[in-house]
């Protein structure tokens, strides 16, 4: 609503510059909300159109000469009636580029993630070529948006993660991380069930082990109102790896087989590293990325068919002089940059990458720098999806704090792919030919009727120095800090989901802990 100018405090002393009611932009498009108006998006890539075959071409000839290795036997059944050929070890299969590119012609082009409410739910890609953000998966540690303490991840900081993700208008779906004080092989079942009671928004699952697999598709199940309310409408997706390079464990290539069954989209999710699992630059670590994902693709088409994939490209490149794995290093966000201009532009799949994140452990000067660069970056390049909001030390902690402040890094980039109009109403040009010397647009009726379409941000500050000292020089990680706090404050103690739901999702996963500990005490197993 307009701001009264009458009710506004009068200065005893003359402001430097700075406004403390700037006037209030008419709301901009957020995970849920369209643009106003449906224009093309602003792009970016390394690639032209010969460079962009070129790679393609060495995707297909990485499948279809060298293959992937498969190590489920009905999988790799199955995918030798469909045409797969035997490669030159065992295990090992080779993919004809008639059978990925009849993979890649049938793949959905787009999908559905649904909420638990039908307001929010998502459609990618976004009929205004816009992206969605999602929160950061996998952290094992967490930085208390109180006093900035860190700890490791436990399923009170999820619920906290739940609360604030549940008020951040540019996160269209939630991860869950990995948390500790439960059995170590339950994690995923645990830290999943605490969400997904927890919102209304759609949420990404990640199974640990292959015997997870089963217990949490019954947990997705329970909170979507029943098997057929799931299928009818998907409010769960789940990630899929590959085992770089250019290998599946079998419990990934069971996702895509138990995920058929319930029509859940699978984002097919490729963690190279470059100078690790991958040759050491962007380039190649783009080849390795985008053959895993069309391999689990061509995979997903004979085990799964019409089984929604999301082309996920996750891009590490390690620290030659450290070992660290770095996801916003240069060479890194080339990468990021390569892989998805490839899988989206190239093979005109569904896209999904990191776009915030950083390698350093705080939310520091650093931090800012890097996402606010990878997002940009990730965007421009054409991906659907976003991922890593709340993320430092390269996915290992999560910070509430920041993911608000990444939620408004995401809003001002989901503006700059606006596409400026230059119609002649967009330019005013009749006027400015008109303006007399000494002139101003003030009170033109073309700045009336623009003026409440700029980006105005939540928590970035845009005040003047009297007024930030006047403040105590509070600044934007502190209102961010408090966004978290209230959310935190005011989420509800209890549950969404019904107590009958509640208790039949406890006895489940106490069924689990049982279960699968006793599966794996004493074992030592890749899985």
């Amino acid at each position: 609503m307009p701001v009264d100018q009458n009710t506004s405090p009068t200065p005893k002393t003359r402001k430097r510059r700075g406004r403390k009611s700037p006037p209030v932009s008419r709301a901009s498009a957020d995970a849920f909300s369209l643009e106003h108006t449906i224009g093309p998006r602003a792009g970016f890539g390394f690639l032209d159109s010969d460079r962009m075959e070129t790679l393609k071409e060495r995707v297909l000839d990485l499948l279809s000469e060298y293959g992937v290795m498969i190590v489920h036997p009905l999988a790799r059944e199955t995918l030798v009636k469909a045409g797969a050929l035997e490669g030159r070890e065992a295990g090992r299969l080779r993919m004809p580029r008639e059978m990925v590119q009849e993979a890649l012609a049938a793949t959905p082009k787009s999908c559905r993630l649904a909420g638990k409410d039908r307001s929010f739910d998502l459609t990618v890609p976004r009929m205004d070529q816009g992206f969605i953000l999602r929160t950061g998966t996998g952290a094992h540690g967490y930085v208390d948006p109180r006093d900035a303490s860190y700890r490791n991840m436990d399923l009170t900081a999820v619920k906290e993660i739940t609360a604030v993700a549940n008020t951040l208008n540019q996160v269209g779906f939630i991860a869950h991380p990995f948390v500790h004080g439960v059995p170590e092989v339950t994690a995923d079942i645990h830290s999943y069930a605490t969400i997904t009671a927890r919102t209304q928004k759609h949420v990404w699952m990640q199974p640990y082990q292959k015997e997870n697999i089963d217990y949490l598709l019954k947990i997705a199940a329970i909170a979507a109102g029943g098997e057929e309310a799931l299928r009818a409408n998907p409010s769960t997706s789940t990630i899929t790896c590959s085992f770089s390079p250019l290998e599946f464990k079998y419990m990934d290539t069971e996702v895509i087989i138990a995920c058929g069954k319930y029509g859940l989209p699978v984002h097919a999710c490729s963690l190279p590293s470059a100078g690790g699992t991958a040759p050491l630059s962007p380039a190649a670590l783009a080849i390795v990325a985008v053959a895993e994902v069309v391999g689990m693709i061509t995979m997903a088409h004979v085990l799964s068919p019409g089984l929604p994939i999301i082309a996920t490209p996750l891009m590490i490149a390690l620290d030659m002089l450290t070992g660290s794995a770095l996801q916003s290093s240069v060479e890194a966000m080339q990468a990021a940059s390569l892989s998805i201009q490839l899988v989206k532009h190239g093979f005109g799949l569904m896209a999904h990458t990191y776009g915030s994140g950083s390698d350093t452990p705080d939310s520091d000067h650093q931090s800012m720098a890097e996402r606010a660069m990878l997002m940009q970056t990730a965007a421009l390049s054409g991906a659907d999806i976003l991922g890593g909001i709340g993320q430092l030390e390269c996915a290992a902690v999560f910070c509430p704090v920041q993911a608000v402040l990444d939620n408004e890094i995401g809003a001002m980039a989901r503006r700059l792919l606006r596409v400026p109009d230059i119609s002649d109403a967009a330019l005013n040009f009749d006027e400015m030919l008109k303006v007399p010397v000494g002139g101003h647009f003030l009170d033109s009726d073309h700045t009336v009727l623009g003026c409440r379409e700029q980006f105005t941000p939540e928590v970035f500050q845009r005040i003047g120095r009297d007024d930030y000292e006047a403040g105590d020089r509070k600044a934007a990680f502190e209102f961010a800090r408090d966004k978290a706090l209230s959310a935190i404050e005011k989420a509800p103690e209890a549950p969404l989901l019904s107590r009958d739901q509640m208790t039949e999702i406890s006895e489940l996963t106490q069924m689990a802990d049982k279960h699968i500990v006793e599966v794996y005490s004493g074992k030592v197993e890749t899985i």
